[in-house]
């Protein structure tokens, strides 16, 4: 290799020797494990892993990263399907080892560190009869998450994550420590409701807690050929449902569960999961509807909150690609194309063909944060995982011929931490032109080099520039040509990002 395409190497032992937390670097005994994220199609090797104890191990590691020109990652629960946990060469700030919750009943709020999982947070809020909005998988890291909306099973009642947000405690990039609330630094509170990881490093998340002692769930199983029926009568069942029912549509592998058939396991299923904020008896009257429709399996069970927020877990370590679209209507023929893609999913794996309704509390927060366009009543998801990367190129045909057949009912947006790195132009449709354009003035103030560029991107847009380490840089908002779905972002011409 030619001399100066040998990257640069930082000296290592000048981090370890101010940190409190663990300092990994390739060859080292745990670096492979710590690399390791849900995608794995992403095989990205940083040369330093900061594992942080506290808030000054994560100062400590930003100042050594600026000081020897370093990209930036910061990793908590490593589901970004795009990688963004990662970064080539450069150095991740590993905040897994500040993942404590404290929960207090009376006021019924939970602060929760940020490298939590969604685990530690259902499993310290449940014997207390309290929950809110998380993830539906249990190891999602509740900071990346949150900051990217939230989307959860009880989102219909009781708003996304980023709606329960009682405030955010983070470092910027220059070390600050910054809290944001609806009194304090309410701008910087309002683009942490959806913008993303691009403002600093959370450390701390304080949440509004609701009280449900009883939660229940119905999971309902059909063979395929029968979908687009289930799928007609669930849209017109959900249109109709109170807000404390939720779940989604599913087409999925048959799971080798008792309840399951031997002739559905394996096979491509469409399944129906409605969760309730009441009891199982109430659950079981309103579904009647759909326990007409003769499903081939089925569960209907109290159960923990907790105990289904990790019920659909799936194992790192499969191949992962995924997008969204948001509908702004389901008729007969969207939901017919909807159906007959799901027979180009890969079969058998954990993939899912998701059709999720919204509605209720997510649509009455529209408007409210960065996020936008919560008003629409459907969101479809395709989500794909699978073994072999001989299968790669079927499933990327696979989600984005889904986008592709429902385009003629989508509006342009998308809920962005359902899709990976689909290119700037996406990302300025998931905002809506005047809230990037907002978020853009914020990550000027708070990120003004762009050091946390890994998530759906916000460039910063001072104006007329931004000065940085007492360098006047321009920054601009670049025009973008569009990759194919899940491509890379090319800025036309790219612009210059301080340091």
């Amino acid at each position: 290799m030619p001399e100066e395409h040998v990257p640069h190497r930082a000296p290592v032992e000048q981090l370890r020797d101010r940190f409190d937390g663990a300092v990994l670097t390739p060859g080292d005994p745990d670096y492979e494990d710590a690399r390791s994220v849900f995608n794995a199609m992403i095989d990205s090797r940083p040369q330093v892993i900061a594992q942080c104890e506290h808030k000054q191990d994560i100062r400590t590691a930003l100042e050594f990263a600026r000081h020897h020109d370093l990209g930036v990652a910061v990793r908590s629960g490593g589901h970004s399907v795009a990688g963004a946990s990662l970064v080539e060469d450069g150095l991740v700030i590993d905040m897994r080892r500040i993942n404590a919750v404290s929960v207090d009943p009376e006021h019924r709020t939970a602060t929760v560190g940020g490298g939590a999982a969604w685990r530690d947070f259902d499993r310290a809020t449940q014997p207390y009869g309290l929950l809110t909005t998380g993830g539906r998988v249990s190891t999602t890291g509740v900071a990346g998450l949150t900051l990217g909306g939230g989307s959860g099973w009880v989102e219909r009642k009781y708003g996304l994550a980023c709606d329960n947000l009682l405030s955010v405690d983070l470092v910027t990039a220059d070390g600050r420590e910054v809290r944001a609330d609806e009194r304090e630094n309410p701008e910087l509170f309002w683009a942490l409701h959806g913008g993303g990881g691009n403002f600093g490093i959370v450390t701390s998340m304080t949440f509004r807690l609701h009280h449900e002692p009883e939660f229940s769930m119905a999971l309902l199983l059909w063979p395929a050929d029968e979908g687009s029926r289930v799928t007609g009568h669930y849209r017109d069942f959900m249109e109709a449902a109170p807000d404390e029912l939720g779940g989604g549509l599913l087409y999925l592998t048959g799971p080798p569960e008792e309840f399951v058939p031997r002739s559905l396991v394996g096979t491509l299923c469409c399944a129906v999961l409605v969760t309730d904020l009441g009891g199982e008896e109430d659950l079981r009257t309103r579904i009647a509807p759909l326990l007409d429709l003769r499903p081939a399996a089925r569960m209907i069970t109290e159960i923990p909150y907790a105990d289904l927020q990790c019920m659909l877990d799936d194992p790192a370590g499969y191949r992962n690609y995924w997008s969204a679209e948001y509908l702004h209507e389901l008729p007969d023929e969207a939901v017919e194309l909807f159906c007959a893609r799901a027979h180009d999913m890969i079969v058998p794996s954990p993939s899912q063909h998701a059709l999720v309704r919204w509605g209720g509390a997510v649509a009455r927060g529209d408007g409210t944060g960065a996020m936008s366009n919560r008003d629409v009543p459907w969101v479809v998801h395709p989500l794909g995982l699978w073994e072999s990367p001989e299968d790669d190129a079927a499933a990327k045909r696979w989600t984005r011929g889904v986008r592709d057949d429902l385009r003629p009912w989508t509006t342009g947006a998308v809920y962005l931490n359902f899709i990976g790195d689909e290119g700037a132009d996406r990302v300025i449709a998931g905002y809506g032109r005047e809230n990037y354009e907002r978020l853009s003035r914020i990550k000027a103030e708070y990120d003004p080099g762009n050091v946390f560029n890994r998530w759906h991107n916000v460039r910063p847009t001072p104006t007329p520039a931004a000065v940085v380490g007492g360098v006047v840089s321009e920054v601009v908002v670049p025009e973008t040509v569009a990759p194919e779905p899940g491509g890379r972002q090319e800025p036309l011409p790219p612009a210059p990002e301080p340091r």
